[in-house]
């Protein structure tokens, strides 16, 4: 071992550095061509790449709404204490009282689960007397038939 490691194989890193260097050249050379033998290709995609991006980002900037919308909540008091319930009225929907105490549950916002803990009866029977409700007001959602219970005097 009188040589050290590198000047014992520094022909081998000789040849090995040149040949690294010329591999280098060529796969350059190689890249060069390939460059102008597809030019323009490379020129077409470039500009539809960047028109493409040019068209995402104006369609984004142009299908975004210009207003803000803003809710503002407001708390709305209606006086009950004058409130009297309208007999007559109720006579000729022909609502049963129990009818009439779900109809008052759900004006108070009570969900059909919660109504059916108030009352102390099934889901299912709230479900069908919801149902009830709805054909005798001839009305088909919740909200109908408390405006139209308010309009004629069932509900405060």
């Amino acid at each position: 071992m009188s040589k050290p490691f590198a000047k014992k194989y520094r022909l081998i890193w000789v040849y090995g550095f040149v040949l690294a260097i010329l591999l280098f050249i060529l796969k350059w050379l190689e890249l060069r061509f390939i460059i102008y033998d597809h030019a323009f290709d490379i020129y077409i995609g470039a500009i539809a790449l960047t028109f493409t991006l040019l068209g995402i980002w104006l369609a984004l900037k142009i299908s975004r709404p210009k207003t803000n919308t803003v809710f503002i909540e407001k708390i709305v008091y209606q006086s009950t204490f004058n409130f009297s319930m309208d007999h007559a009225a109720l006579a000729e929907t022909g609502l049963s009282t129990r009818e009439l105490e779900v109809l008052q549950l759900m004006a108070k916002g009570l969900s059909n689960k919660d109504i059916a803990d108030e009352l102390f009866l099934s889901l299912n029977t709230i479900k069908t007397h919801c149902s009830k409700i709805f054909e005798k007001m001839e009305v088909n959602s919740r909200m109908k038939a408390i405006e139209k219970a308010k309009r004629i005097g069932l509900i405060p």
